[in-house]
């Protein structure tokens, strides 16, 4: 049987030159289904891993008590200071608690050749904030000094925003900032500017801060916080590592992509499969006389079965990897931005993983399967004397 199969198989592959045009309806179909279903989660998996990637398991992050984002978090000068001292916080050599009060609020700039802005987030930071972030370095300019206009501008904003490159002057509440220093840091915070927190705080006419981060000084130290600070009367904040944070920030824009990319993928997959149900019919049609030759010789109806599924399967996956090749070097790394749960551009690569691959592959093979199925079903059934017939 398997050497029926094999047979079959063969000289149904043999045959695709003469019937290029509808074997190629095949492969571009899914090639179109695999690329667009890659494309989009593409986007989720770069916009989720720039945002996780900025998250630390050892670092706290304290809001006002029921704030979802730290844009619409308020927390007191008063009660910074109370949440810095709270049990379970490392301290650095100086036995300060390593903690950075944050102020964090919305600008605009421009895109390149744009005729609209675009909201930006405004970090400001007390000199701790690079300590609990290590992975940010300054790649271009400087540090922007303590009491000054001065900003320090991520990769990803000075790339994508007109008027945030080193040297420049950017305008924000009637002040003028000069862009001192770029940094890179791999995740999140390159799309945000940076500035001394006291000079945003009276620039952006803040009294308090919108967040307050804690390095944990040991695997307990999480728990420490929290018990301290709920037990504590005069603050009312939730605490959850950074990590977790992110990961909460970026749920809503994987659940609409995923769902966008489930309707646009099933609606493509619809297209494709009625494509190849009509070519396959297509080629059992031209190859009737074929196939009913070999059964009147003694070839059985599975293997006919077999080898019509495999030629289905076979240009199925054909345009499967087409697809796949397409959207990595189409989408791989490209850089752009989106809003953010903050309402605020967040630059961001497409990561075109492995796993999205295998996914768009396993798409492309079960569509080719039931493209393949009724067409091999028919193959195996129509009796040899009517093909011969018919041919």
């Amino acid at each position: 049987m398997l050497q029926q199969i094999l047979s079959i198989t063969l000289l149904g592959l043999r045959s695709i030159p003469e019937r290029l045009g509808a074997s190629l309806v095949i492969v571009v179909g899914l090639a179109g289904v695999v690329a667009v279903f890659t494309a989009l989660l593409a986007m989720a998996a770069g916009f989720r891993s720039t945002l996780e990637s900025a998250g630390r398991t050892d670092v706290a992050l304290v809001l006002r008590g029921g704030s979802q984002a730290e844009l619409n978090s308020g927390i007191s000068r008063e009660q910074g200071a109370i949440i810095k001292q709270a049990a379970g916080v490392a301290k650095d050599p100086d036995g300060q608690a390593l903690a950075s009060a944050e102020v964090v609020v919305i600008a605009e700039l421009m895109r390149p050749g744009g005729k609209t802005s675009s909201n930006i987030t405004v970090r400001g930071v007390e000199p701790a904030a690079f300590a609990l972030r290590p992975q940010l370095r300054i790649v271009a300019g400087r540090m922007f000094g303590q009491g000054l206009r001065e900003l320090i501008v991520g990769q990803g904003v000075s790339r994508q925003f007109a008027g945030a490159r080193l040297g420049q002057v950017v305008r924000m509440r009637g002040s003028d900032w000069t862009v001192v220093g770029v940094f890179a840091s791999g995740d999140a915070y390159e799309s945000e500017l940076w500035a001394d927190v006291d000079v945003a705080q009276s620039t952006f006419n803040r009294q308090g801060y919108s967040s307050v981060r804690l390095a944990l000084a040991d695997s307990g130290g999480l728990r420490a916080v929290k018990d301290a600070l709920s037990a504590d009367p005069r603050v009312n904040v939730d605490v959850e590592t950074e990590k977790q944070y992110f990961s909460g920030q970026t749920e809503q824009f994987r659940r609409t992509i995923g769902a966008l990319a489930g309707v646009v993928t099933l609606i493509m997959a619809l297209g494709a499969i009625f494509a190849a149900l009509n070519t396959m019919y297509a080629a059992v049609d031209t190859r009737a006389r074929e196939i009913a030759t070999l059964r009147a010789v003694g070839f059985r109806g599975l293997p006919v079965v077999v080898s019509i599924m495999l030629e289905s399967l076979i240009l199925a996956l054909a345009g499967g990897l087409l697809g796949a090749l397409a959207a990595y070097v189409l989408f791989n790394n490209m850089v752009v931005s989106t809003l953010g749960a903050n309402f605020t551009q967040v630059v961001f690569r497409f990561a075109v993983t492995p796993s999205l691959v295998a996914n768009g592959l396993i798409i492309a093979v079960v569509i080719g399967m039931i493209g393949g199925c009724l067409p091999a079903l028919r193959a195996a059934r129509q009796p040899v004397t009517a093909a011969l017939r018919a041919a």
